[in-house]
């Protein structure tokens, strides 16, 4: 395979010779595939070149059909052989990684007209893989169990036995078990309280093995915005424990729908905190010969993990529509806390001298030590209240407690933004008042680079945008009559997108009372795996859609997607993360709801008119809480170039 796709003079500086081989593409080579000249294209790449040239941060904001995912695959793959190090491009979520690999997408599309052999492998998050010991955990069941026993039976053999792994094989991924729901999913998956270090089965299992395959790619790692924080956030971490980082040393990151960064970087920053897994990793220590004042500090650091988990149990209110549940912190929660926080002073104290003993397991003692570091690092946070956001939840063994430092941004800007390398951000909604500074400032970002271009599409024409005028909030029954009637005129054919899942589940459970619909096919987001939905959505024309996660990045052109029903307004959820950010803000509606209602409504706006020969509608219902009034002027300053908001179809 040659090097570069272009002919390298080693004494000129590179990236203008890549600027000049892209115009090349764009101008001659895919025009003589099919492919139209777009302005908006070149533009795009010329503010890329310098965004390379420099290593400098760059908000690339391009509107749909202006092809800017094949520009940036074009900088970055010759960036990433210039520098003998893989680009990383980071998506939102996992469907979007779906639709930039699949048969067809933008990758093959390159690979075909260019000629080229791209290295693209796919660095997906831990829990969109099946456990193996969750696994038989759920076989194991007399109530559900034979399912699993299924998929379990359906595994590689070499899972099941002790047979030589000799090649490289992908299993275990999401993708590839379809048919089950998100609820049979989670039975199944990793998840954060998963000891892989200590795991028998490591070294086969289909996450092991899947990361030990992409580390090796020599253009392109295409991951989740979730799985490169985590890649941030547990660096230094996994070197300090002799272990490998998640992503291998990079030279480029592009952040695809690059406006949810900040919520993927929360997530990575969290500590999530069981008594279930304290307990099953303290009582290691008990395995081994230990005096019998460490022994006695383990029992007393169960109990007092017991006594905090339950007062915090007591402590916790419900949120509406969000499973995550308000904790409410008192003076003698928080002694609880403290008083925690100093048995394991004492067991950290006990381990120094007991480790020069030898008499501890050194791997299981090294194990012990990172979990109760982890505690005490979290548990810090309450020192000082106003430094850190928590919640709870509920799960299968008990209450988890998630514990998110508030300094996302410092964190961000040294680790991500204080690196010199290229890092873009692209998406059609960047900008809010055409200011990148709501998303800039959000993750930390105090100097970038920064462009628009508009889409070339004729929305004036193709799209009508209705939202119904009215004085009060629209009732439920109210939403679903509009919703049959929209649906009834474009015979299906249409995305629902919900602001959250309890809103879909009673749409879902009340949609049996309509006879209108009744020859409609829908597909509902948490009965199967989104790329699934989202394949058979589009190859079945008149069926609908409906979801919560896919306001952004979903691309499916043509009569499938002609009606596109916003069904509440976007507003942040009321939950103890949004909570602490308008406890922060001087003006929490406008520093804090509006621009994130505004940024998701543009995106959700977009999924309609994804070619030049789509056409449509997208109607706005009024949501319970946020009426339209107060935001209508905002609403029409957010209506894609030619499109007037109306109050009515008819």
């Amino acid at each position: 395979m040659e090097r570069y796709p272009f002919n390298y003079d080693p004494s000129q500086p590179f990236i203008p010779q890549v600027g000049e081989w892209v115009a090349d593409v764009f101008y001659d080579v895919l025009p003589e595939a099919g492919f139209e000249v777009r302005d908006e294209q070149i533009y795009m790449a010329f503010q890329l070149e310098r965004a390379f040239a420099e290593k400098r941060t760059i908000f690339a904001e391009a509107g749909v059909g202006t092809g800017k995912t094949l520009v940036y695959l074009l900088y970055t793959i010759c960036y990433a052989r210039y520098m003998r190090k893989p680009a990383v491009i980071a998506c939102a979520d996992e469907s979007l990684i779906e639709q930039l690999v699949k048969p067809g997408g933008d990758i093959a599309k390159l690979a075909e007209h260019l000629g080229l052999a791209i290295d693209a492998r796919l660095g997906k998050s831990p829990d969109q893989y099946v456990c193996l010991n969750k696994l038989d955990s759920a076989r194991f069941r007399e109530e559900d169990g034979q399912p699993f026993e299924e998929l379990y039976e359906g595994l590689p053999g070499f899972v099941r036995s002790h047979e030589a792994l000799q090649t490289f094989y992908a299993y275990g991924d999401r993708k590839n078990y379809p048919h089950l729901n998100d609820e049979a999913w989670n039975k199944i998956n990793w998840d954060a309280f998963q000891d892989c270090f200590v795991c028998s089965k490591r070294h086969r299992c289909g996450q092991t093995l899947s990361r030990d395959h992409y580390r090796k790619s020599a253009d392109l790692i295409i991951c989740s915005h979730d799985f490169y924080m985590e890649h941030v956030w547990t660096y230094e971490g996994r070197k300090r424990e002799g272990q490998l980082p998640l992503l291998p040393d990079h030279c480029a990151v592009v952040f695809d729908e690059g406006h949810l960064l900040e919520s993927a970087a929360q997530k990575a920053l969290t500590y999530k905190l069981k008594h279930a897994v304290f307990e099953e990793v303290i009582t290691r220590l008990l395995q081994g010969e230990i005096r019998e004042s460490l022994a006695m500090l383990v029992d007393e650091a169960i109990l007092q993990s017991e006594t905090m988990f339950d007062l915090l149990a007591d402590s916790c209110q419900d949120i509406p529509g969000s499973d995550r549940k308000r904790v409410v912190w008192n003076d003698r929660l928080l002694r609880e806390v403290r008083r925690f926080r100093s048995v394991l002073d004492s067991i950290e104290e006990d381990l120094v001298f007991e480790s020069g003993l030898h008499t501890l397991n050194e791997y299981q003692l090294r194990i012990v030590e990172e979990h109760l570091e982890m505690l005490q690092k979290a548990l810090s946070l309450f020192e000082t209240p106003e430094t850190l956001i928590c919640w709870a939840t509920e799960s299968e063994n008990g209450l988890a407690l998630a514990i998110m430092p508030r300094a996302v941004k410092e964190v961000l800007r040294e680790r991500v933004f204080g690196s010199a390398m290229p890092i873009v951000f692209s998406s059609a909604t960047l900008s809010v008042d055409k200011s990148f500074g709501y998303v800039a400032d959000s993750l930390g970002i105090e100097r970038y680079l920064s462009f628009t271009v508009d889409s070339p599409y004729d929305y004036g024409q193709r799209m009508q945008v209705v939202a119904p005028n009215r004085l009060t909030p629209a009732t439920f029954e109210e939403k679903m009559k509009e919703t049959v009637r929209l649906l009834t005129r474009t015979e299906g054919r249409a995305l629902i997108l919900f602001p959250g899942k309890d809103e879909l589940r009673r749409f879902k459970r009340e949609l049996d009372a309509y006879t209108e619909c009744a020859n409609l096919r829908f597909w509902f987001e948490g009965d199967g795996e989104i790329s699934h939905l989202i394949a058979s959505f589009q190859h079945d024309e008149p069926s609908i859609l409906c979801a919560v996660s896919l306001w952004e990045g979903l691309d499916v052109p043509g009569p499938s997607l002609s009606n596109v029903i916003v069904w509440s307004l976007p507003f942040p959820p009321q939950d103890p993360v949004f909570m602490a950010k308008r406890n922060a803000a001087a003006s929490p509606y406008d520093e804090v709801d509006l621009p994130y209602m505004l940024l998701r409504l543009k995106q959700g706006i977009g999924r309609l008119i994804r070619s030049r020969d789509d056409s449509g509608i997208v109607a706005i219902l009024s949501g319970e809480g946020n009426g339209l009034q107060a935001a209508r002027t905002q609403l029409e300053s957010v209506m894609p170039q030619g499109v007037k908001l109306k109050e009515s179809l008819d």
